[in-house]
């Protein structure tokens, strides 16, 4: 659900900021005042393509904002995570920022995103119909998802979808393992592969044993210089050598502690440290000794670590990752080598899966074809009521066009519609009239009213063309499907004002160099003040503001 928009320095808009709640919202206000810029930032925040004339004159930028509380809305919290857009409150905010020059920048989140982005995520936010810019409905994909909601379809397309889908799985298994022409060359190559890399490659506890001895046989003569200066340091004929050091200093403190006996343990701590310098020495020079100064051993061993690097630069795999490289090639070879008797199982579960397909499928259609009729004549039924008598809505349904199983069912759907007697039905995306298209889209919004899954809609120009009873109708039923979800309706209809939830009033003001679009929300007093413009003009009369508050006391206790 929208919760709030802002807008600054938008078209004639200074700066606004605008609060919605649950269920219908309804904007009027004068011709030429802006009531559609609502929607046109809605449709900007939606990926809309944008341009410079949308700043606001004498300004560098345009700034377009809006909230969304995605606790009913799965769909578009999964669609976050996805792309790491998600936040840990929930919550969903949209940005975005047109430059006078005609660039724009958009956020998700507080993180940058692509207009796509904001495309994708809009889709499971808002519908907005009456312009052809941005509406599911115009989607023939949408289109069959709402019909297979509309007739409760989700378990018959679930298994026509498991099966096409694991029918495909299955499909690929038996072209890897039968792999035609090339299964022998790929033969071929595996077992030469898989020989030269178990004649190289070691387990990684021999690995790191070899790089260990590759380090020690190519250092050994420095080790062994090493080891003997250090022993020569430690014990060595030189004066300055650490054992004669700490006999000098032990004959010194055995004086001292002749002299006072609380040094007597310090002197034992000298004796210890002689022993194991002592020792120290000794292994030192046993080491230098037993250094291992084999050329031939070291030759072998770094012709050993070439080879395993140019494996790992031929496999494109780090040498650490040979070894299971060498168990996915083995592993692949035995599958192939013993392929007949695979392939004979796949083909046997193909078979299966294909008449798990058809069957899930043949009643998916029957159930399409019943309920596409039915939803055809709710909506006629309810395009009559909305002053478009002998229209009517045909769902077409084609093949997919192939005969292999498809996740989708065997039809695609394609929304017909005639908004006139007499005139052949047209595809829906095709329906030029801005208000004819916004009436068929409400029809449909409440035929199927619950069925998908977006939050909010958004209704422009839905009364063009009509007025009285009518009117009164689409107030109505717009006030009927904002008791299920938000609706925002822009209108100049008082009819349909007064069936609003809440009443957003668009006022334009100048004070001769500039003009600005004001954007407020009414209280009961200022609707019927407004109910009563919208139905008497320039001058408001005493009777016009009782014919106004009648209809709101009408609309609201219905």
């Amino acid at each position: 659900m929208l919760t709030s928009l802002y807008v600054r320095h938008f078209a004639v808009v200074e700066e606004a900021e605008i609060a919605f709640g649950p269920g219908l919202t309804v904007v009027s206000g004068e011709t030429g005042a802006g009531k559609s810029l609502l929607v046109d930032a809605l449709l900007l925040l939606a990926g809309g393509r944008a341009d410079s004339g949308m700043v606001r004159a004498g300004s560098d930028r345009a700034e377009l904002a809006a909230e969304f509380d995605l606790a009913t809305l799965p769909e578009a919290r999964a669609w976050l995570r996805t792309e790491e857009l998600d936040e840990a409150d929930g919550s969903c905010r949209l940005r975005r920022v047109i430059r006078a020059e005609g660039s724009s920048r958009a956020w998700i989140n507080g993180r940058p995103a692509s207009a796509s982005q904001l495309g994708e995520l809009a889709t499971l936010l808002v519908e907005i119909h009456g312009q052809h810019e941005h509406q599911a409905l115009l989607s023939r994909a949408h289109q069959m998802a709402l019909l297979d909601a509309y007739a409760g379809h989700d378990s018959l397309l679930a298994q026509a979808r498991d099966s096409a889908v694991q029918w495909r799985e299955v499909g690929a298994r038996i072209r890897k393992l039968s792999g035609g022409e090339d299964r022998e060359q790929r033969l071929e190559l595996l077992r030469h592969e898989a020989a030269e890399l178990e004649q190289w490659v070691l387990a990684p506890a021999e690995l790191t044993e070899l790089e260990a001895s590759h380090k020690r046989l190519a250092n050994a003569g420095r080790l062994a210089e090493g080891a003997s200066g250090v022993a020569e340091l430690v014990d060595g004929d030189s004066e300055l050598a650490l054992s004669r050091a700490l006999a000098r200093a032990h004959a010194d403190l055995d004086k001292l502690a002749a002299l006072d006996d609380r040094l007597a343990p310090l002197l034992q701590l000298l004796d210890d440290a002689a022993i194991q310098l002592g020792e120290a020495a000794d292994g030192l020079n046993r080491y230098a000794q037993d250094v291992d100064l084999d050329p031939e051993r070291y030759t072998e061993v770094d012709t050993h670590l070439t080879r395993l690097h140019e494996l790992s630069r031929k496999h494109r795999t780090p040498v650490s990752d040979l070894h299971e490289k060498t168990a996915a090639l083995r592993a692949e070879l035995s599958e192939l080598e013993g392929a007949g008797d695979a392939l004979e199982q796949l083909a046997t579960q193909r078979d299966q899966l294909r008449r798990d397909y058809d069957a899930a499928a043949t009643k998916l259609s029957k159930a399409r074809t019943s309920s596409a009729a039915k939803l055809g004549k709710e909506v006629g039924a309810l395009m009559a009521e909305l002053g478009m008598a002998g229209g009517q809505l045909v769902i077409e349904l084609e093949p997919a066009g192939s005969d292999e199983p498809d996740p989708q069912g065997r039809e695609r759907c394609e929304l017909l519609v005639s908004a006139n007697p007499g005139q052949p039905p047209r595809p829906l995306r095709k329906v030029a009239s801005g208000g004819e298209l916004a009436r068929i889209s409400l029809a449909i919004e409440v035929a199927t009213l619950g069925k998908d899954t977006v939050g909010s809609m958004v209704f422009d120009e839905v009364d063009t063309g009509i007025g009285g009873a009518v009117a009164e109708v689409v107030g109505q039923k717009l006030r009927s499907l904002g008791g299920q979800r938000q609706v925002l309706c822009v209108t100049h209809l008082p009819q349909v004002a007064a069936q609003g939830h809440a009443h957003l009033r668009v006022s334009k003001q100048s004070d001769g160099s500039s003009t600005q679009t004001r954007i407020e929300k009414l209280d009961a007093g200022g609707r019927r003040d407004e109910l009563a413009r919208m139905l008497g003009g320039v001058e408001i009369t005493k009777e016009t503001r009782a014919h106004a508050k009648q209809m709101l006391d009408r609309a609201q206790t219905a």
